[in-house]
């Protein structure tokens, strides 16, 4: 029996790819821009890029996702997904026109009913591999969010270069003024109006992945993911066929159905952060009462404000290793909040995954608490998180926490213990959370 590659060589198949891709789609969208073009395109293509990427790691700071997966997802929509719509796209459109012998139809329908399916599959198969290869990371809604919005966000970087390099050039042949110049038009509605078209799109996608990750029943895991990309496709052929409404087509659709769209997309994303909030704050209570860090930390690592005070007192203190260390200690907690919660919710999870995943974030945690919990205890309490009488050195609820060891690993939290399998245990280091059935 063929033995499965390693974590590590996945990872340089999938770096190789990139940089392949890479390469082969700067040349391809060189070569159809020119030079000039090109880096034209390319300083104004890249305006939208930071503001997106904050505002989709501002969604998912609740629980964030390792940047190097943010990154393949970017650079894989960049790279690899923008070079198969364009080769896609393009044997498509010629074939249509070698059928039809009506380029101007080929053109319309290849825009319509071609370029929407193509590039949203291209995109969601960034979805795919993240869902299939770094399962622990895709908890729900929100982290589907972000890996969609990350991936559309480089996929609309690379289409914006082509078309903002192309308008260049042809403003360049045609001596136009900047005022009158059809790239002026094309950054006014790429970069001005919808810089969030592509992101929206594929968004719907990553909502159904992030459905399908807390979803128990096997036929949801694979319908919601479908569900999401044929949202996302009839979304992208809506807008590519806006011009078939006349002459305000764009912006009928764009009043009527992509600023209604992307509102809602807004408050669910507030709403889904708040809630990862929430389940943060009350999986994180059961640990402190279990005695796995103080009570006075559970109100600061449910706040963003409190998280961020935490590392600037560590790094203050510590240097930038102590501020590290309460940011990763902030990231494993939320991981296992989220972790536990989706468990408690019955979630595709195995026992024996539950425990091992929870053991080994416990432990981390364990060897990092001596630097982040006092930096935790204090944001909390200068952020006014606790009541005027709390102690927030104090031991909670009676369960005191034993100072770590070097010698010391945590214990299997996930022993089951008789009457109440899912209840955590009081009064020392061994906490119990098992799934609930």
């Amino acid at each position: 029996m063929l033995a499965r590659p390693s974590a590590t060589a996945r990872t340089c198949v999938l770096l190789v790819l990139l940089a392949a891709t890479g390469i082969a789609i700067l040349e391809l969208v060189r070569e159809q821009t020119g030079t000039p073009g090109f880096f034209v395109g390319l300083g104004l293509a890249v305006l939208p890029v930071a503001p997106l990427m904050a505002a989709f790691r501002w969604l998912g700071r609740a629980a964030p996702a390792p940047w190097p997966q943010l990154l393949f997802c970017f650079g894989w929509g960049a790279c690899t997904a923008a070079l198969i719509a364009i080769l896609a796209n393009n044997f498509a459109t010629e074939w249509i026109a070698a059928a039809t012998a009506d380029p101007s139809g080929a053109d319309h329908l290849g825009s319509v009913a071609v370029a929407p399916v193509v590039e949203e599959s291209a995109k969601a198969a960034a979805l795919v591999l993240v869902f299939a290869f770094r399962r622990r990371h895709f908890t729900g809604p929100a982290d589907g969010f972000v890996v969609a919005g990350f991936t559309a966000t480089g996929f609309a970087f690379t289409e914006n270069i082509l078309y903002l390099g192309n308008a260049f050039v042809q403003d360049l042949a045609a001596g136009t003024g900047v005022l009158d110049s059809v790239t002026a038009a094309t950054f006014f509605v790429r970069i001005v109006l919808s810089p969030f078209a592509h992101p929206l799109f594929t968004v719907l996608t990553g909502l159904g992945f992030g459905a399908a990750a807390v979803s128990a029943h096997r036929a949801r895991r694979v319908f919601l993911p479908l569900l999401g990309l044929a949202l996302a496709m009839g979304m992208h052929a809506l807008w590519n066929g806006s011009a078939q409404f006349g002459d305000n087509g764009f912006y009928i659709v764009y009043a009527c159905v992509m600023v209604p769209v992307f509102g809602t997309l807004v408050w669910l994303a507030v709403r889904i952060r708040r809630r990862r909030l929430r389940a943060v704050a009350g999986e994180l209570a059961l640990y402190a009462a279990a005695g796995w860090l103080a009570p006075a930390e559970v109100p600061a690592l449910a706040s963003m404000p409190a998280r961020s005070l935490a590392r600037a007192l560590a790094r203050r203190s510590g240097g930038r290793a102590a501020g590290r260390a309460v940011a990763r200690y902030e990231a494993d907690a939320a991981a296992l909040a989220l972790l536990r919660n989706r468990a408690r919710r019955g979630g595709p999870l195995r026992e024996a995954d539950f425990t091992r995943r929870e053991r080994e974030l416990l432990h981390r945690m364990w060897r990092r608490r001596a630097t982040a919990g006092p930096a935790l205890a204090r944001a909390a309490v200068m952020e006014e998180l606790l009541p005027p009488w709390f102690d927030p050195l104090g031991p909670a609820t009676g369960a005191e926490v034993p100072a770590p060891r070097s010698e010391d690993r945590p214990a299997d939290p996930g022993e089951k213990r008789r009457g109440d399998p899912g209840e955590l245990r009081r009064g020392g280091r061994r906490a119990e959370p098992s799934l609930r059935r």
